[in-house]
């Protein structure tokens, strides 16, 4: 009995040890379930991957982001230093994170990165209005670069003419707009844009509008300043000057330094402020596009005077090598008869007729018009802009400009042809006391001439802002030159 009681125990206590065992086991399982199923997402194959690459690029990014604005942050005022430290160290720590990052440790650094991830962005929102100056001012630096750039590319390729290049032009004029462009850098601020809705005078149609295209911003400085001292009534003026948008800084420079003076009105545009200026509307924009550099765009861009000024009924024409000497609002007042265009014949004898500027040759020609037809000038043309839309001139100048895109029937880098074509019959001889012209040419004008002239004319190679300038005339155009401007000193103008 007592050796049976003793087996049956020994019995129990296995089983019991059993169960223990059974229930240790379980317990095992159990626990490594749980924790299987806790970092189950860390581990699963099939997403911690896409996360944790995910985690690491948001990481990535905005370290990179933060380690630019710190670059940028470095150029900035000693007031600046200790967001300088913020940027680098902040994007030190999401570096560290991003080295730090693997599939083990998502879950512990995921909450820590995005933490930083927040803290970067409140910091780069606080910062972007500073950066947002400096890309402007960015913006700018590349545009001083683009006008070297340019005026570089024009000798070598021997656009200037040499003449004009042995004088002070690619020098004095360059510097000029250098000077002009630095000073914006300097205090952009201060430069106004213009304002989102044009000041009314821009398109009333009761006062005297006048189109410059030009990238001379001290010539025009120079009509302007001359016209408005001639009027009898400056605040009726308004002037419209077009120019190549790296070249419009510049302007804006100059006339918010030197306001036009007298009340006298300045639009500033350039040619991007057009949108239908395009290469599928003109065939202007298209040939320039398609390599054609014989084309000067802004000469080129008189031919579309209705289209951007639509609220306009006339508008005078002005070149940027004129000075104005007497009121001119009674061009306002000439009766064109219907006529589109009102210009300064150039033609007696047998000089400066039709055949001078276009190749007759050419059967089109021959059957359109006649060589011996007067031709006329630029420099100072009155312009009917309803008669002009009436007899849709600028479609005329299309198919003009398409006939001639291989250059046979006019030299495409002079536009006066494409105007004696386009306004054929449709132009009025404009009195000679209101335009008297060759001042860049000819050194034999009668001082009776010039004294009687609303506008004398510079055209020619002798323009008088260069060292070749006749010198009995230079002092027509320097009277009205702003000397206080310190930038032409520095440039050496030698005025």
């Amino acid at each position: 009995m007592a050796g049976g009681g003793g087996g049956g125990g020994g019995r129990a206590s296995a089983q019991r040890r059993a169960a223990l065992a059974a229930l240790i086991t379980l317990l095992l399982l159990a626990s490594l379930a749980f924790l299987l199923s806790a970092t189950g997402t860390a581990s699963a194959p099939n997403s911690a991957p896409f996360r944790l690459a995910a985690i690491r690029r948001h990481a990535e990014d905005h370290a990179a982001v933060l380690a630019a604005y710190a670059a940028q942050a470095r150029k900035l005022s000693a007031a600046s230093a200790s967001q300088t430290e913020s940027f680098l160290s902040i994007s030190g720590h999401l570096s560290s994170l991003s080295s730090r990052i693997s599939l083990s440790t998502v879950a512990l650094l995921e909450k820590e990165t995005r933490g930083q991830i927040k803290r970067a962005r409140a910091l780069a929102g606080a910062a972007k209005e500073a950066f947002d100056t400096q890309s402007k001012i960015q913006k700018l630096s590349d545009t001083v670069f683009a006008v070297d750039q340019q005026l570089l590319r024009a000798r070598r390729a021997g656009l200037l003419n040499s003449r004009i290049a042995a004088g002070s032009t690619p020098k004095s004029l360059h510097c000029l707009v250098m000077r002009l462009l630095e000073a914006r850098l300097a205090n952009a601020s201060a430069i106004p844009d213009d304002p989102p809705v044009p000041p009314p005078q821009f398109t009333d149609p009761a006062l005297y509008h006048y189109a410059i295209f030009s990238d001379n911003v001290l010539a025009v400085s120079v009509v302007v300043a001359s016209a408005a001292r001639a009027a009898a009534e400056p605040a009726r003026h308004v002037f419209h000057v077009v120019t190549a948008p790296m070249y419009l800084p510049a302007f804006r420079v100059w006339f918010a330094r030197r306001p036009p003076p007298l009340g006298t009105h300045v639009q500033l545009l350039a040619v991007s402020d057009f949108p239908f200026l395009n290469a599928s509307a003109s065939p202007v924009i298209r040939q320039i596009e398609d390599g054609n550099r014989d084309v000067p765009l802004l000469d080129y861009l008189r031919f579309y005077l209705p289209e951007m000024f639509p609220a306009l009924r006339r508008v005078v024409l002005l070149e940027d090598d004129v000075v104005v000497q007497r009121d001119l609002a009674g061009l306002w007042r000439v009766d064109l008869g219907g006529k589109v265009n009102a210009a300064l014949e150039t033609c007696f004898g047998g000089f400066r007729r039709y055949g001078k500027h276009i190749n007759f040759s050419d059967p089109a020609v021959q059957e359109r018009f006649n060589p011996r037809a007067c031709a006329w000038s630029y420099g100072l043309n009155v312009f009917d802009l309803q008669a002009w839309r009436r007899d849709q001139c600028t479609q005329r100048f299309h198919q003009l400009m398409e006939m001639n895109e291989n250059g046979t029937l006019w030299d495409p880098a002079s536009v006066l042809p494409a105007g004696l074509m386009t306004f054929y019959g449709s132009t009025r001889p404009l009195d000679k006391s209101w335009h008297v012209m060759g001042l860049g040419y000819n050194p034999h004008i009668r001082p009776e001439d010039i004294k009687g002239a609303a506008v004398i004319h510079f055209n020619g190679n002798m323009k008088p802002w260069l060292d070749v300038a006749f010198n009995q005339y230079k002092h027509l155009w320097t009277k009205y030159v702003d000397t206080e401007m310190e930038f032409l000193t520095l440039c050496n103008f030698g005025l």
